[in-house]
């Protein structure tokens, strides 16, 4: 197979770099270096610059890994042992990875709050798209929604604050916690669905 087209070299390596280094820890001209592309394509396919090229960055990355969690969620049967074993995953991952490949968007998302409408919109767009993706996914489980809605919420924020203790603690023990945890909070939905 050939080497992907510039355009997808440039939105690959962003991705790559917006997840390490943040908005602001990432230029252009990086972008371009790790793409191996000639600075200027970048303008040819994202007319709207480094901003253009992060909420394209954030979107495509968001739903590969929304898609990716799932399939890691699908492959084992029993919703418990597959809680565990998606946070394990990820535990592994990270080490894998040196640290450097946690969430996609995540850091993104912690700088723009406040500062760029634009790409707080499409981190909130992605974080929404998960949320309700997980909730279908506890609601083959849990017949309430409020209740499959909250543990999607609780997995997505148990996922996110464990990478941010490991990456810093350099320790993949965080994640293994937090999925036993989200195990256990839905161990209690099951039990409460069961007493309906």
């Amino acid at each position: 197979m050939g080497q992907p087209d510039t355009r997808t070299r440039i939105q690959n390596a962003a991705t790559t770099l917006f997840r390490r280094n943040g908005y602001p820890g990432t230029g252009l001209k990086r972008i371009a270096a790790e793409a191996d592309a000639p600075f200027g394509s970048i303008y040819h396919f994202f007319p709207g610059g480094k901003q253009q090229l992060a909420e394209e960055a954030i979107r495509t990355s968001g739903a590969e890994y929304g898609r990716m969690a799932l399939a890691v969620l699908d492959s084992v049967p029993d919703p418990l042992e597959s809680i565990v074993h998606a946070f394990e995953a990820a535990a592994d991952s990270l080490v894998a990875a040196d640290y450097a490949d946690a969430c996609p968007i995540a850091t993104v998302a912690l700088e723009v709050a406040g500062s760029n409408e634009a790409l707080r919109v499409a981190t909130a767009e992605v974080f929404e798209e998960w949320v309700g993706a997980g909730a279908r996914w506890f609601g083959r489980w849990v017949a309430d929604e409020q209740a499959a809605r909250a543990l999607a919420y609780s997995m997505i924020m148990m996922l996110e604050g464990a990478f941010v203790l490991c990456r810093s603690a350099r320790d993949p023990e965080p994640l293994r916690v937090a999925g036993r945890s989200m195990a256990g909070l839905l161990r209690t939905a099951l039990e409460q669905a069961e007493q309906v």
